[in-house]
């Protein structure tokens, strides 16, 4: 995971002085899971969730609102503040912090939508299949989101027929029973560069 971490920090500032990094894919891939696990490596890199983003009434009509509060901030150099969504008091709570590090990882289902990708350093997909994705995301939530989650599933395939983001992944992100193996992604130029195994075995990952 540091060497995925160090070609990261290598990269040229996408967003005045930040690197932005997105990690995109279907939900119930493990976005969230390895956004934690690369900003650890990053050494504590911000991470902001869409999930505390979006909401209810505006599953994938937040751009404008992240714009607003992220990354015009980032962009001239400022801590963003936004209002995360309470998803079980179906309310906006409390603005916090993200602030303009080297490195930040945006991470959520529509990470990569064609509005932030010229915002972006590097788009990375989760390789997952969806109907796989959504099963794990289902038995995650449990059977009180069931009726959250059919809604759910119609919304992200509108959203990926119209704006698909594995199309223009830099990276192909594909979790192993030890770790994860990053891959040239679709927008990666055939040979740039060879593949990457990051294992969670300590000899190997770190």
């Amino acid at each position: 995971m540091h060497d995925l971490a160090a070609r990261l920090r290598g990269l040229p500032p996408s967003l005045g002085p930040v690197r932005l990094i997105a990690v995109d894919g279907h939900a119930g891939s493990g976005k969230s899971t390895f956004a934690g696990r690369l900003a650890h490596a990053l050494g504590g890199a911000p991470v902001l969730h869409l999930d505390d983003i979006a909401s209810h009434e505006r599953l994938f009509s937040w751009t404008d609102r992240l714009v607003t509060e992220v990354i015009e901030p980032l962009a001239r150099g400022e801590s963003a503040h936004y209002t995360p969504y309470d998803w079980r008091a179906r309310a906006f709570g409390t603005p916090r912090p993200l602030p303009a590090a080297p490195v930040v990882l945006i991470e959520g289902v529509g990470a990569g939508r064609l509005a932030l990708r010229p915002y972006l350093a590097r788009l990375l997909w989760m390789e997952l299949p969806r109907e796989e994705s959504w099963a794990r995301g289902r038995q995650r939530d449990g059977a009180e989101q069931r009726e959250f989650w059919d809604g759910w599933v119609a919304a992200e395939r509108a959203h990926f027929a119209e704006d698909p983001s594995r199309p223009h992944a830099d990276l192909l992100v594909l979790q192993r029973i030890a770790g994860y193996e990053v891959l040239p992604g679709p927008a990666t130029t055939p040979g740039a560069g060879p593949e990457v195994t990051l294992s969670d075995d300590p000899s190997r990952m770190w």
